[in-house]
C-alpha cells in the first residue's frame, strides 16, 4: 500500500499490521488523546523532551480530525489502539469509537519510521523491514524531565547498523530533527539500562546479522510511558509500531545538509 489514504481505508475497515514499511514516502506519526485537564502537562512534558516527543499537532478538546490529513479520523484510522484507564491497560482495538469523549485533546507526534526509506536508499539496512516485524522498543534507565503529573523514562527503539555504517545512519537521521533525530545512544545496552535486546518492552525482537553494532533512538512511545505515572481515568494511544499515516511527504521533515545549502 503506498498511498497513505488507502492504507487508513484499510485501517480503518479494521485491518491490523505494523505500518513499518506501509506508504513508504509518507511521514507516519505517534497519537496520544488525553482528558483536557492533563493536556497542558503532555504539552509541556513533550516541549521539555523533544527529542524523544516532538509535538506535529494538538487538537482542540473532542476533535478527530487532522491538519497532516484531512479526511482521515483519527478514531478509526490506525490500525491498533490502546486504551487505559487510571493507567491500567483495558483494551487494544481497531478502533476507539466507543471510548471516545468530546472532552479528549489528541497529540500527534513524530515517528522515526519516517526516516527508515532515507536508510535504506543510502544504503543502510534496517533489518525488522526486511523480515516484516515490528521494531523493538525499551524502556531505558535515563529520567525524562518531569511536567506536572508526567514522569518517566525515556524509551527508544533499535536498529542494528553494520558498523561501518553507523555514521552514516547518523548523518542520515539527524536530518529528521521532527522524527527523533540523530541517535541518543550507540553499542552497550546495559549503558542505558537494557539488560537484554532480545526481550523488547515493545515491539519484537530483530536479529542483528555479524559485524552489526546496536544504535537506538528516543521513541514517541516516550510519553505513553509517562502516562503510567499520570494515570488519568482514560488514556488513548496508538498500539506501539502501528501508527497514523498522514499525507505529509518525508521530505518535508527534511532538513538540507551542509552541501545543500546555499552559501549566499
Amino acid at each position: 500500500m503506498n498511498d497513505p489514504r488507502t492504507a487508513r481505508m484499510r485501517f480503518r475497515t479494521g485491518l491490523k499490521a505494523s505500518t513499518s514499511g506501509f506508504a513508504p514516502g509518507f511521514t507516519q506519526a505517534n497519537l496520544i488523546a488525553v482528558p483536557a485537564g492533563l493536556a497542558a502537562d503532555v504539552e509541556g512534558f513533550m516541549h521539555a523532551n523533544a527529542q524523544a516527543c516532538p509535538l506535529l499537532e494538538r487538537t482542540e478538546p473532542g476533535a478527530w480530525t487532522s491538519l497532516l490529513a484531512p479526511d482521515a479520523d483519527l478514531r478509526t484510522d490506525l490500525p491498533a489502539y490502546l486504551v487505559r484507564q487510571h493507567g491500567e491497560l483495558v483494551a487494544e482495538v481497531t478502533d476507539v469509537l466507543a471510548w471516545w469523549r468530546e472532552d479528549l485533546v489528541t497529540f500527534l507526534l513524530g515517528c522515526s519510521f519516517t526516516f527508515e526509506n532515507a536508510l535504506l536508499a543510502a544504503g543502510v539496512p534496517v533489518r525488522h523491514l526486511a523480515r516484516g516485524s515490528t521494531v523493538p522498543m525499551y524502556r531505558t534507565n535515563v529520567d525524562c524531565m518531569p511536567v506536572g503529573r508526567m514522569r518517566g523514562p525515556l524509551v527508544v527503539s533499535m536498529r542494528p547498523i553494520p558498523a561501518d555504517l553507523v555514521g552514516l545512519a547518523e548523518q542520515i537521521t539527524a536530518r529528521y530533527p521532527e522524527m527523533h533525530g540523530a541517535p541518543v545512544h550507540v553499542g552497550d545496552p546495559a549503558a542505558i539500562g537494557i539488560a537484554d535486546l532480545d526481550r523488547p518492552d515493545y515491539g519484537q525482537p530483530v536479529t542483528a546479522h555479524p559485524g552489526d553494532v546496536p544504535v537506538f533512538w528516543a521513541c514517541g512511545v516516550t510519553p505513553q510511558a509517562a502516562l503510567l505515572a499520570a494515570a488519568p481515568d482514560l488514556a488513548i494511544s496508538h498500539a506501539p509500531g502501528h501508527m497514523f499515516i498522514t499525507d505529509l511527504p518525508d521530505e518535508r521533515f527534511r532538513t538540507a545538509s551542509p552541501d545543500e545549502r546555499d552559501p549566499a
